[in-house]
């Protein structure tokens, strides 16, 4: 049986004045996943990201109160020549886990896409997040990412 959220779970578009709320939920995925120290993003940097047409941070509330986000980047698929959305963070704070708050994001993520394809990615060994991408629907396909910090590159 899928969870329902909570009647009073209001989900809407993160605004500039929502910054330092986007940069406190950052850090706690970041912790989540142990992660911490990768966390360099500022609150003003947020308040100007949150002006851009191409930055899709939706946040889900409780009177009010922030209890989960979902943040994506529409952008251009190279191979295929149309935009995709590609989602970059999807978390619920502990205690609205398992109430159908990820489940609502994700609906109104698609909701606002356009009709756009949406891709993310996921650790291998995160299991729960695996089985509730399966139970949305999605593909599930195993793939390695790689990060390079290329600007620590000596230049031959």
């Amino acid at each position: 049986m899928t969870a329902q959220p909570d009647p009073d779970v209001v989900v809407r578009e993160a605004t500039p004045d929502d910054a330092e709320t986007v940069r406190t939920l950052i850090g706690e995925i970041a912790a989540h996943q142990a992660q911490s120290d990768s966390v360099t993003v500022t609150a003003a940097q947020w308040a100007g990201y949150l002006e851009r047409p191409d930055i899709i941070v939706l946040l889900a509330e409780i009177d009010g109160e922030p209890v989960g986000y979902v943040s994506a980047v529409r952008r251009l698929h190279l191979r295929s020549g149309s935009d995709i959305i590609a989602l970059d963070d999807l978390y619920v704070r502990p205690g609205h886990r398992d109430a159908g708050v990820g489940r609502l994001l994700m609906t109104e993520l698609a909701g606002r896409s356009g009709g756009l394809t949406i891709t993310w990615g996921v650790q291998p060994d995160n299991d729960a997040a695996i089985r509730f991408y399966r139970r949305l629907g999605a593909t599930v396909r195993a793939k390695v990412m790689c990060a390079w910090p290329a600007a620590r590159q000596p230049i031959p």
